[in-house]
């Protein structure tokens, strides 16, 4: 009788099993066959649109290494015959070029540690606290971002000019500080993170910047490198404001002063490339050093739960 039970309760159970599921067909030949279409084409369109992007860059670093005869033989010479330096020796010893590179660091570095310190306290304000009316100023802060930049530039010109900060480090780092891209990039990486972090420091006696500096700052990380390296890049590469604030060469910033080696009749256009290949040079250090950082934080801010 316990056999007869035992074989009945098998078979219940073989009743109640699922299926097994159906193997896996394996992929078709005309399947295979597309997606290695699509690679190859993905890789084509790649490989073409690099090339497109670096060929000017190529060919300014060409022109850099020629002497001025050689700069008009036709067809153009992409590698030099006889590659030179004194382009570059011509550059740094008849023009300022140290002080230019000295104030372009300075204004770049100033507003990039500046604007990461005040975009991310107000980003946390406006992500994790309460206050009345912070829906209606943060679409304060976004409106602000229509309005383009030559509308507001006579304005703020006459404000630098009658607070007397032209020619002055000061000129130059204050009003690019004011761009709000940078709330809104770090108010969208702090707001990804859960609320048990802030509530559980609130709870252990934090108070609201111990529980920025603390607890916020160290998970964002990555949009920090992001928001820096993009403040630095086009402070960097700015150029109508440092042309309008400065008049004095010793103010001049790297772009305003690579620019102003064109004369009104001739051009050389040798040095002319080698400034701007000097100038490029610094934001290709930085980028190559902290690309991994930048990666992860345009993940990061990508991702978000």
């Amino acid at each position: 009788m316990r056999n007869v039970a035992i074989e009945t309760e098998f078979a219940e159970l073989e009743k109640v099993r699922p299926a097994p599921r159906a193997a896996r067909k394996p992929a078709t030949r005309p399947m295979l066959r597309a997606d290695s279409i699509y690679l190859v084409v993905t890789y084509a369109v790649l490989i073409v649109a690099g090339f497109i992007a670096m060929v000017p860059f190529l060919y300014v670093i060409s022109t850099s290494l020629k002497e001025t005869l050689a700069l008009f033989h036709y067809p153009p010479e992409w590698i030099p015959h006889d590659p030179t330096l004194v382009n570059f020796e011509d550059l740094i010893r008849e023009h300022p070029w140290l002080r230019w590179t000295l104030n372009s660091f300075i204004v770049a570095a100033s507003v990039t540690v500046i604007k990461v310190v005040i975009d991310s306290m107000a980003g946390y304000a406006f992500a994790k606290m309460r206050f009345p009316g912070k829906d209606a100023l943060f679409l304060l802060v976004l409106l602000t971002l229509m309005v383009p930049f030559a509308a507001t530039l006579l304005p703020l010109y006459i404000i630098v000019r009658e607070l007397h900060m032209t020619n002055s480090y000061w000129g130059l780092i204050l009003p690019p500080l004011a761009s709000p891209i940078g709330i809104f990039m770090m108010r969208s990486f702090i707001e990804s993170l859960p609320n048990d972090l802030e509530n559980a420091a609130r709870l252990d006696g934090c108070s609201e910047f111990q529980i920025y500096r603390r607890v916020i700052l160290p998970l964002v990380r990555p949009g920090l490198v992001v928001l820096g390296v993009f403040t630095f890049m086009n402070q960097w590469t700015s150029y109508l404001w440092p042309l309008v604030i400065s008049t004095k060469e010793e103010m001049f910033t790297l772009t305003v002063g690579v620019q102003g080696l064109r004369s009104l009749f001739t051009v050389n256009w040798g040095i002319l490339s080698a400034g701007a290949v000097m100038l490029k040079k610094t934001l290709l250090i930085v980028f190559i050093f902290l690309q991994r950082y930048f990666i992860a934080g345009s993940i990061a801010g990508a991702l978000k739960e």
